[in-house]
C-alpha cells in the first residue's frame, strides 16, 4: 500500500508489523497529549505530578511492546545473537532510566 503524491510514492509500508508498531506509537502519543491536557485542566503542580507519574508507567511499556513487535517481525531474518543484543539494549535503556 502506498500513499501517492504527484505520481510518486511518498512512503510504502509492506510489513503488517510496521502498522502495529506505528499504531502503538500513535496511541502512546495520544496518551501523552491527553496527559498534557489533564495537567493544564487540573492546574496544580501536585496533580500534574500525578499525571506525569501515570505517563511514566506507560512509556516503558510502550517501548518494550513496540520493540518486541519489531523483533517478532525480524525473527526469521536475523541471527539469534543480534536479537539478544537488541533485547539487552532495551534492558539497558530501562535500567538506566530508573535513576
Amino acid at each position: 500500500m502506498a500513499c501517492v503524491h504527484g505520481g510518486s510514492a511518498v512512503f510504502e509500508v509492506i510489513d503488517k508489523v510496521v502498522y502495529a508498531m506505528a499504531g502503538l506509537r500513535f496511541l502512546s502519543s495520544l496518551a501523552e497529549l491527553t496527559g498534557a491536557c489533564l495537567m493544564l485542566y487540573f492546574g496544580t503542580a501536585a496533580s500534574a505530578l500525578q499525571v506525569n507519574a501515570a505517563l511514566a508507567l506507560v512509556g516503558p511499556l510502550v517501548l518494550v511492546t513496540v520493540t518486541m513487535l519489531g523483533i517478532s517481525g525480524l525473527a526469521g531474518e536475523m541471527a539469534l545473537w543480534r536479537i539478544a543484543l537488541i533485547v539487552l539494549g532495551v534492558g539497558c535503556i530501562l535500567l538506566g532510566a530508573r535513576g
